[in-house]
């Protein structure tokens, strides 16, 4: 018909929407909190990852495939690598919890799986057990999701649980997450199938 104006259609997502940092920058001045620094994970910190998985080894294997797997230095090692090559290649950003007092690593926290197209990515994390129940992994947790939502320019990030991980659960409540459903057995853990609760945050919810 003469005259008449299709619609214009909403531009797709592309890569250009994801700022990812340059993991030396981060390096040399981490992102944190109050109590916590975020470190881009690098080779030289195998050591102290080791060490912190090795102390905590009973709790995290009860709940994270990956435990039984890493039982030498030289397999963190690898997996610190790994990571270089993940956060310079823009597959995921991973970063060691160190404690600001005493530069103790006490954990992990990353977005991992990233998709540039769809501006999304999953939420992982760890935490030693001697340091739970302190609010930490929150606060590194909220400190990360500040950044995944603002400069970084993510829209969707992903977080899922087992279901009977109490203190994970607690974790994502605090953090604005939408609950998405059950996902069925969905790992092999510790000799029996955990079901994961999954949770969901876009850049357009309401920050808690």
């Amino acid at each position: 018909m003469p005259g008449r104006r299709e619609p214009r259609r909403p531009e797709p997502p592309t890569a250009a929407g994801l700022q990812l940092p340059v993991r030396s920058a981060w390096r040399r001045s981490p992102i944190g909190s109050e109590r916590l620094a975020l470190v881009p994970i690098q080779p030289e910190d195998a050591a102290d990852l080791f060490a912190a998985i090795e102390a905590s080894r009973w709790h995290l294997e009860r709940w994270l495939p990956w435990v039984p797997f890493t039982v030498s230095l030289e397999a963190t090692l690898r997996y610190a690598e790994a990571c270089v090559v993940d956060w310079d290649t823009g597959r995921a950003l991973r970063f060691c919890l160190r404690e600001r007092a005493s530069s103790r690593l006490v954990g992990v926290v990353s977005l991992d799986t990233l998709v540039h197209l769809h501006r999304s990515c999953e939420l992982g994390y760890w935490l030693s057990h001697d340091v739970t129940g302190k609010g930490l992994m929150r606060e590194a947790a909220a400190t990360l999701l500040g950044q995944a939502f603002g400069p970084l320019g993510l829209h969707r990030v992903r977080c899922a649980a087992a279901t009977d991980n109490h203190a994970s659960l607690r974790v994502i409540s605090h953090l604005g997450f939408t609950f998405e459903g059950i996902s069925r057995q969905a790992e092999w853990v510790a000799s029996r199938w955990l079901d994961h609760a999954v949770f969901a945050r876009l850049s357009t919810d309401v920050a808690p």
